[in-house]
């Protein structure tokens, strides 16, 4: 019987949070299976999250975004998008186009996600190298967000 019917999850971490979680372990005398367990346990089921208000980049994975009716976006009100898959991250380069520009969003060193988007987003987002970013996921494309 494979280990995903059997109730197994395994998932990818960095050497650091590998680290953080052994050292967890090793203090309070615990298993990483009852850290884990405690962890989602502890989630709430019906989390309202928004781009502002999002989670570190290891938490991400897992927060609903509610679809809301378009509106314009002011600098101080948090936008709500209907993608599920939102990863933080910070652009490492920006390579602009005469149309279209690539934008390099490292999401945790070395693993960096690569989005092609208009000239004119990058303007309006006013990105720039070392700023946060999300890359927004939907489907097969990926659009680059910011607070």
């Amino acid at each position: 019987m494979p280990r995903k019917e059997q109730g197994w999850i395994t998932f990818q971490s960095s050497e650091d949070e590998r680290a953080l979680l052994e050292q967890y372990c090793q203090e309070s005398q615990r298993t990483k299976t009852e850290i884990l367990r405690e962890l989602i346990r502890s989630l709430d089921p019906k989390p309202q999250a928004s781009l502002p208000g999002q989670p570190e980049a290891s938490d991400v994975f897992s927060a609903p975004i509610e679809l809301v009716s378009p509106q314009p976006i002011s600098p101080k009100k948090p936008i709500k998008v209907s993608s599920r898959n939102l990863l933080k991250g910070r652009i490492k380069r920006i390579v602009m186009g005469s149309v279209n520009s690539e934008i390099i969003l490292e999401i945790v060193q070395p693993i960096a996600l690569v989005s092609i988007i208009t000239k004119v987003s990058v303007e309006e987002l006013e990105l720039a190298e070392g700023q946060e970013a999300y890359a927004v996921i939907k489907s097969s494309d990926v659009a680059i967000a910011r607070e």
